[in-house]
C-alpha cells in the first residue's frame, strides 16, 4: 500500500504492508513528488516489536511506529528532529512543554486550553518536529499525537521550551545553556545513524541558541498555567 504525506513541509512517501497507516496520516495527504520514501518490512515491524515490553500490539500498529522511526531518522538532513513533547499555539506562537512520561505534559497543556479557549490550538501531544531554518524555529504537528489524539496538520514559530517537574508550589524560572543540554537530550530523538545523529546533536546545540528555555515546578492546577503563560507570551525570542 502506498500513500504521499506532507509532514513538515517534506513530501513523504510511505509504503507499507497494512492499511493502518494510511488511515494513521489522512489528514496530511499531498499531492506531487515524494522528497522522502519510507517502506516498512516485516524486519522493521519485527524490530519495533522486541520494544514492545509484551504490550501485544498488531502488527498494523507497530508498523506505525517503524514509519515513524525511518522518517525521525532521515528528517535531521532537512534540518528537522523529533521532539518528546506536548506542543500547542497561542495567539498563533508556538510552546512546548516536556518532561518524562507521566509527569503531566498533556494535563498542563489542557488547563492552557481551559485558560484560552479557542486561542489554543493544539498543535502535536506527544511527539512533534521541530525544524530550525532561518527564520527561526518551527513546531509541526505530525500524525503520530499521541493516545488522545491531540493535535492538527498545523505549525507555529516555537517561542519557547517548559521542562516540567511536579511541585507544591508554582514557580517558574528561566534555564541556562549548561542546564538545557541534558534536558534536551533525553527528550529528543536521537538517531542510530551516526551521521543523523551527529546532525541532531548540532541542531539541539543551535536550539538551545535560538530558543528561551523554562522550568516549570507546578501543582498541575489552573494557576500554574496562568503562570507559565504570563511569563513566557513577555519574554522575546533572543
Amino acid at each position: 500500500m502506498t500513500g504521499l504525506y506532507r509532514i513538515a513541509e517534506t513530501n513523504i512517501e510511505i509504503i507499507s504492508l497494512y492499511a493502518q497507516v494510511h488511515d494513521l496520516c489522512r489528514d496530511y495527504r499531498a499531492q506531487g513528488a515524494p522528497e522522502l520514501t519510507v517502506r516498512v518490512t516485516a524486519a522493521g515491524i519485527a524490530r519495533e516489536r522486541a520494544a514492545d515490553d509484551g504490550a501485544g500490539h498488531s502488527d498494523a500498529y507497530l508498523e506505525t511506529l517503524a514509519v515513524y522511526r525511518q522518517i525521525a531518522e532521515a528528517m535531521p538532513a532537512r534540518d528537522t528532529l523529533l521532539f518528546h513533547g506536548s506542543a500547542l499555539a497561542a495567539d498563533g506562537v508556538g510552546y512546548l512543554f516536556t518532561a518524562p512520561s507521566g509527569t503531566g505534559k498533556s494535563t498542563h497543556a489542557r488547563l492552557w486550553r481551559e485558560l484560552l479557549g479557542g486561542r489554543v490550538r493544539m498543535i502535536n501531544d506527544d511527539k512533534p518536529l521541530l525544524r530550525l531554518g532561518p527564520e527561526g524555529v518551527t513546531v509541526f504537528g505530525t500524525p503520530w499525537n499521541g493516545k488522545h489524539r491531540l493535535g492538527e496538520n498545523a505549525s507555529a514559530p516555537l517561542r519557547a521550551v517548559c521542562f516540567l517537574e511536579r511541585a507544591a508550589e508554582n514557580a517558574i524560572a528561566p534555564l541556562s545553556g549548561a542546564e538545557v543540554w541534558p534536558l534536551l537530550l533525553a527528550q529528543a530523538y536521537r538517531p542510530e545513524d551516526r551521521t543523523a545523529l551527529h546532525k541532531t546533536l548540532a541542531l539541539l546545540d543551535r536550539l538551545c541558541a535560538q530558543l528561551r528555555f523554562y522550568r516549570l515546578r507546578c501543582n498541575m492546577e489552573p494557576e500554574a498555567a496562568a503562570l507559565a503563560y504570563q511569563t513566557m507570551r513577555k519574554e522575546e525570542t533572543p
